[in-house]
């Protein structure tokens, strides 16, 4: 579908105009969005069918899916899809996202986008799949890692995949130390890590 120039304009009018309206009542909708850090864990939702028919069509693309055979494979192209197909936006309040939200409008913020891809994973058949978030100074990183066959994998939209001998090595990687706050997150659990 093309839009002509006055077609376009009144999109970006319109878009200017909700942004607007969002950020006059900011406030009232970020003490409204009641989950807590701790609660974010409630945010994955491999189960969820949206998410279930997106990992579905994942192991479709090897016939005869097999955990150990193809998982790895197979989380490469969720992440791809995450990376390349859901747009990456910086939100001007904090808003969480459930995962089927993101798939459905198709944008998020990374956190969103995270969720969105440990729920993929989760849903593939890893629930060592989780959400590792860090904060040091005021840099946030933000990333997916899961374990499989003996050994640790991040996935990170900025540098991509990385391949650890074990779970400890890859959090020793991320140089966390005193001034750092991390905690981790799935389905199942919220764990503070530093």
């Amino acid at each position: 579908m093309v839009l002509d120039d006055r077609a376009l304009e009144r999109e970006m009018r319109l878009n200017q105009l909700y942004l607007a309206i969002v950020s006059r009542y900011r406030d009232y909708i970020e003490e409204m969005e009641h989950l807590s850090v701790a609660e974010l864990s409630t945010l994955v939702i491999p189960k969820n069918p949206v998410i279930a028919k997106k990992a579905d069509e994942i192991k479709s693309s090897f016939g005869m899916y097999n955990y150990v055979s193809n998982f790895y494979e197979a989380s490469i192209i969720a992440f791809y899809f995450v990376k390349n197909e859901i747009m990456d936006a910086v939100m001007p309040l904090q808003f969480w996202l459930t995962p089927e939200e993101t798939m459905t409008f198709g944008i998020g913020d990374v956190i969103d986008r995270n969720i969105l891809l440990c729920s993929l994973l989760i849903a593939l058949g890893n629930p060592s799949a989780k959400v590792l978030v860090s904060v040091k100074n005021s840099n946030r990183s933000i990333l997916a890692y899961y374990e499989f066959e003996d050994r640790a994998y991040i996935l990170d939209f900025s540098v991509g995949f990385k391949k650890f001998e074990s779970r400890n090595e890859l959090i020793k990687s991320l140089g966390l130390d005193d001034d750092t706050v991390a905690y981790e997150f799935n389905d199942i659990a919220y764990m503070d890590i530093a």
